[in-house]
């Protein structure tokens, strides 16, 4: 005879807890409603602006905090918060973490390059030493002395600098009078486009990921 209290199996509400858990409940049909997409793009684009306009900022304007990436680190952890507050899925708070960190770190690099290429200043200056990074030493390192008062003495740069420099060489290199955008060699052709484009990427990624994460944190219920 068969046991009419037999419970129920647990495995699909186990499976559905996992998934509200990791990706966000999501509890809505179809297509999301208006009102949570435009929550989701504002909190995203917001967060792009706030993030990467900190380290833009900082090459004209503020703090050096602002420059350094501090401020847009600090944002990205208000941002996480917030995300932990609506309760989205674990995975994506991670992926808007992550994503939210390189864009911190990435902007004010973007914008030296973009604050040398218009206010820069030419200089020589003569290596001192060169040193290879990396394991495959495809990159080196050049410490400089300036010949002039732009460069700050036992710089490093890489920019310029080959397997194929020595000391006593002179490397031109590109110098902020302002002195909020670091010291560098003389970049590519097409160095800037490049990194803007790559931080383009990047930003629109991660306000993807924001937007997303908090999409799919809807719920009808208190949780």
């Amino acid at each position: 005879m068969p046991d009419s209290h037999r419970r129920a199996d647990p495995a699909p509400g186990i499976a559905a807890h996992l998934r509200s858990t990791l990706w966000g409940p999501a509890e809505f049909v179809g297509v999301p409603g208006a009102g949570i997409l435009t929550h989701g793009l504002a909190v995203g684009f917001l967060g792009v602006t706030l993030i990467a306009g900190a380290g833009f900022l900082g090459m004209w304007a503020g703090p050096s905090a602002l420059r350094s990436g501090e401020v847009g680190l600090l944002l990205v952890a208000a941002l996480v918060l917030y995300l932990a507050v609506l309760r989205a899925g674990r995975i994506l708070i991670g992926l808007v973490s992550v994503l939210g960190i390189c864009l911190a770190l990435t902007a004010p690099q973007a914008a030296a390059g973009l604050a040398l290429a218009g206010r820069g200043q030419v200089q020589s200056a003569r290596v001192t030493s060169v040193e290879s990074n990396g394991h495959q030493q495809r990159r080196f390192l050049c410490e400089v002395d300036p010949d002039g008062p732009g460069v700050s003495p036992r710089m490093k740069i890489w920019r310029g600098c080959t397997g194929f420099t020595d000391p006593g060489d002179v490397l031109t290199v590109l110098y902020d009078p302002t002195g909020r955008a670091p010291t560098r060699g003389i970049a590519q052709p097409g160095e800037q486009t490049a990194a803007e484009v790559r931080l383009a990427i990047l930003a629109l990624v991660f306000a993807g990921g924001t937007t997303l994460a908090v999409v799919r944190s809807f719920r009808f219920t208190l949780p």
